[in-house]
This record gives structure tokens, C-alpha cells and sequence, in this order.
């Protein structure tokens, strides 16, 4: 607010009309370089060349900067490690192909140049990129699913996506893995077949359930704590850019999430 003059006037309030003939002047104001914030933990690589890494990322850990982000983030990792990164997400998200969700762990992919960053993302847009989840849900499927249907943002809550007309078109595939000892529970599969924001846990929504650990698309009144999401990216497979060879890699469940798993089912 503030950086915008009109016929000489600095316009601070939004919904200013202009008239014809007005002057107008926008000032840019100085990029500030980020605080360098102290790198103190680490991350297991499950793959690396010289064109690409895979990273098995840990939970509550932010995978690029924002204003609202003051912690270390997994980009400040890359960077702490002097790892050469493809520039095209711009200079807060360099190497970054896709993105998981804070509390989500398990396998990413990062390209160390354009070049590579370019081949993976047109993976992910003609859906030749797999990404396989494993989830601990709060109530078992009926059957194995498939959901298919258009994801936007929620027009009642800014902070969720929903399902919406004009969303974007999306598919998840569920499967009914083991179900917990006291029967109220289920380990599943989750296969995306788009990328969309949220897109799990909004099509599991879709269908009365939720992930444990899951606050923002809870169901019901469990005030039980988790120490994250139970959101696992179990596995991820492509096409090496450069090989040509079809990549498979798997990143090893969470400890929080293994000591749940063998303590309740």
C-alpha cells in the first residue's frame, strides 16, 4: 500500500477510481534479502545424479520461504548444502518441481538445472509423473474408489480448497489396505493422478473422511493430538530426463507415523 501516485497523490486505500487523463506512478520498493536462518537438521537423500535429487522430506518442515515462514525451510537446505538448482520456480522455490505440504513426509523430487526441472514438469502435466501415498484415515472404506472431481478454491474458507464447478479437473485413486485392531481405522493407498492443491485430502473430504492429524479438514469432534499429518508420499516414479530410464523410488514411512501404525493395527 502506498506505492501507487495518482496526478502526483499517493493512493493508500484500495477501490480508488481513476479518471481520464489521470497520471500514474507505481513505485517498486527495494527487495530485501531474506535473514539467513540457521540450518540445524538434515535430510535423507533416497536418490541423487548430477541432473536430479530425491529427497525423503520430513514432517513440519516448510518446503519453500513465504512472508509468513521465519524457520529454516527445505530450500535454506538445499542451499546450506551449495547444491548448483534449476532457477525456473523463481528465486524462493529454486529445484522446486512440486511441492508437499508441511506436515506431509515421504519422496520429492528436485532438478539441479532448467533443463531437467522443464522435462519433470511436463511429466507431471501429461500425468506421466506417479506419486503414491499411503494415509491413515479416520473411518474404513467401504470399498476401493475412485474420485474424480474439480478442485478450486473453497469460497467459504480462503484457507481450503474445495470441490467446485470451476475448479480444476482432478483424480485420486483409494485402496483399502489394512484396516486398525479396534476396526475404526484404515492405512490406505492414494494414487494421484493430477497435482492439485490439497487434493487427498479435499477428495477424501469429498467422501466423509479425513487423515489423522489433519486439522484443517477434520471431521467431527476428535481432539485427540497428532504430531502431524499422516500423510505419507510413499513412493514416486518418472522418466529420467536425461537416462530416459523409468525411475521408481520409495521413501521409508515416518517414525510418527510407523509407531502409530504398529501400535494400533
Amino acid at each position: 500500500m502506498g506505492n501507487v501516485k495518482v496526478s502526483g497523490n499517493r493512493v493508500s486505500k484500495t477501490g480508488f477510481k481513476l479518471e481520464r487523463g489521470n497520471e500514474i506512478e507505481v513505485f517498486f520498493p527495494e527487495k530485501r534479502e531474506k535473514e539467513r536462518v540457521e540450518v540445524d537438521f538434515d535430510i535423507d537423500i533416497l536418490y541423487e545424479d548430477e541432473y536430479l535429487l530425491v529427497l525423503n522430506k520430513p514432517a513440519n518442515l516448510v518446503v519453500h520461504s513465504a512472508p509468513s515462514v521465519k524457520d529454516a525451510t527445505l530450500v535454506d537446505w538445499l542451499k546450506s548444502k551449495n547444491y548448483s538448482l534449476s532457477t525456473l520456480s523463481g528465486e524462493e522455490r529454486h529445484g522446486i518441481v512440486h511441492r508437499l505440504d508441511k506436515g506431509t513426509t515421504g519422496a520429492m523430487v528436485v532438478a539441479k538445472d532448467n533443463r531437467t526441472h522443464a522435462h519433470l514438469s511436463e511429466q507431471l502435466k501429461t500425468r506421466t509423473m506417479g506419486r503414491i501415498y499411503l494415509a491413515i484415515i479416520n473411518s474404513p472404506l467401504k470399498e476401493d474408489r475412485s474420485v474424480e472431481a474439480p478442485i478450486g478454491r473453497n469460497p467459504k474458507d480462503r484457507l481450503k480448497m474445495g470441490i467446485v464447478q470451476n475448479g480444476k479437473y482432478a483424480k485420486t485413486e483409494f485402496q483399502k489396505l489394512q484396516i486398525s485392531k479396534n476396526g475404526k481405522e484404515e492405512l490406505i493407498r492414494c494414487h494421484l493422478f493430477t497435482g492439485r492443491t490439497h487434493q487427498i485430502r479435499v477428495h477424501l473430504n469429498h467422501i466423509q473422511r479425513y487423515i489423522l492429524g489433519d486439522e484443517v479438514y477434520k471431521i467431527g469432534k476428535d481432539k485427540r493430538e497428532f504430531p502431524n499429518i499422516f500423510l505419507h508420499a510413499h513412493k514416486l516414479y518418472f522418466e529420467h530426463p536425461e537416462i530416459g530410464k523409468r525411475l521408481e523410488i520409495e521413501a521409508p514411512i515416518s517414525q510418527n507415523m510407523s509407531n502409530y501404525f504398529h501400535k494400533n493395527f
